[in-house]
């Protein structure tokens, strides 16, 4: 026990910086909103201290007043007091030289903090090393998640009260209150789909599944490119197409030149002029492209872990990736292919942005008289269905009948949206271009 207590007192932490903070908070309530974007409870390292910050967390996000008093009273009530809180409260105010500083006070707390963090990340890393359970590459993993955790500033297994969540959802409502477009998520550039899933939300599994040749990347690429193009870092990982084509494709959709003719190099004088332009366009836009088709979920997650500014990850696609270790001889696929799902998601969370998955169907919808995509069809995938937030299909009536009516109009349709209603989208599709568009007419129900 005497050990313990001596590497307790070990551990960073600045008593005065805690002080300074809560004092000035009493001071000048005024910086108090200043300091609650910069700091939590656990960054506070005394008991006492930690309880009293709780106490004007608690009170800031009630928009109660804030000084010495009414702060005591709370914490009586909240059953936090004890004969020297009433001294304690008055010594920090006392104390405390200035109000002015309070932000250089909370960035002395936040360092002590983040050093006591890595400590214990450390610590558990070699436990788990000494008590070896599990392979290193799963070692690996663990590891960098939990400093993961650290740089984006949160503990990887605290629990957060329900209070502590209420503020930052309560700021999210009234920010979208403003915009026009009243949208919680990613606009995709194609309003039909957007009102149909509210765009894409944070931390979302999205599957986009069809059979070959529906256009499911050129959706995702387009889909990208307006993310990318409202200031976001966009990640591709593209395990089937090269970078070359890729960017071939993003540059046929942008600058409205023939796929085909920018693949072959017939171009006309026009053409250039286009391509120029768009090349401008693109060159501004942050979408980072990686082609190394042996890429693993983990992989991904770790290149994605080191970006700045991520908005949105594309993975194309699902059944082309390998597991873990690369290696997927002698393993149960179906098995494989859903541990891999249940890991996107987790990426996805973990990131805390969209991750869109493609995926390739069974035949099954091919012996059926009407080949529209179901949800059945992906059982070959194991519990990618379940994982995923959002399931998203296309269909082209005139992929599989020449005499269709609805030449170069594909059918998006939403099989399972955790945020709305399922249903379906007509969209504009342009091959010579691969673009999508979004059409004025609309399915809201079967025909």
């Amino acid at each position: 026990m005497a050990n313990e207590d001596l590497l307790l007192r070990q551990m960073p932490h600045s008593l005065e910086g805690e002080q300074a903070v809560l004092g000035s908070m009493l001071i000048d309530p005024d910086c108090v909103k200043y300091v609650m974007d910069r700091l939590r409870p656990g960054d506070f390292y005394l008991r006492q201290n930690r309880e009293i910050f709780e106490t004007i967390f608690s009170m800031f996000s009630y928009a109660r007043p804030i000084d010495g008093i009414t702060v005591f009273e709370e914490m009586q009530k909240s059953g936090l007091t004890d004969e020297n809180t009433r001294s304690y409260l008055a010594q920090l105010m006392e104390i405390t030289p200035t109000s002015a500083n309070v932000m250089e006070y909370a960035a002395i707390v936040r360092d002590k903090a983040l050093l006591r963090s890595v400590a214990q990340a450390a610590g558990e890393i070699t436990a788990l090393v000494q008590e070896g359970m599990g392979e290193a590459g799963e070692i690996l993993e663990a590891s960098e998640q939990k400093i993961y955790a650290i740089r984006r500033g949160q503990s990887a297994q605290e629990m957060v009260p329900l209070r502590n969540v209420l503020p930052d959802v309560l700021d999210r409502l009234s920010e979208m209150s403003e915009h026009e477009n009243h949208l919680p998520g990613l606009s995709t550039g194609l309003s039909a789909i957007d009102q149909k899933i509210t765009g894409l939300n944070k931390s979302d599994l999205i599957l986009l599944a069809a059979r070959p040749g529906m256009g499911k990347t050129s959706l995702a690429l387009n889909v990208a490119l307006n993310v990318a193009k409202g200031g976001k870092t966009v990640a591709v990982f593209s395990l089937e197409m090269s970078r070359e084509q890729l960017a071939t494709r993003l540059l046929s959709s942008e600058a409205l030149v023939e796929n085909n003719r920018l693949r072959t190099g017939l171009l006309r004088e026009t053409d250039w002029e286009k391509i120029a332009g768009a090349a401008t366009v693109l060159n501004r836009l942050n979408v980072l492209i990686d082609d190394n088709p042996l890429l693993s979920v983990a992989d991904m997650n770790a290149k994605c872990r080191r970006l700045d500014g991520l908005a949105l990850v594309v993975v194309d696609y699902l059944q082309l990736m390998t597991s873990a270790g690369g290696n997927n001889r002698g393993e149960n696929r179906q098995q494989v292919v859903s541990d891999m799902s249940r890991m996107l998601k987790i990426m996805a969370k973990e990131l805390n942005v969209p991750v869109i998955c493609l995926s390739q169907l069974s035949r099954a919808n091919e012996k059926r008289d009407d080949k529209r995509p179901m949800l059945s069809d992906l059982r070959e995938s194991g519990a990618i269905e379940q994982d995923a937030d959002i399931v998203l299909f296309l269909y082209r009536d005139d992929y599989y009948n020449e005499d269709s009516e609805k030449h170069n109009i594909a059918e998006c349709i939403v099989a399972k949206n955790r945020h709305g209603e399922t249903g379906k989208v007509e969209l504009r599709w342009m091959p010579e271009y691969t673009q999508f568009s979004t059409l004025d007419k609309r399915y809201d129900g079967e025909d």
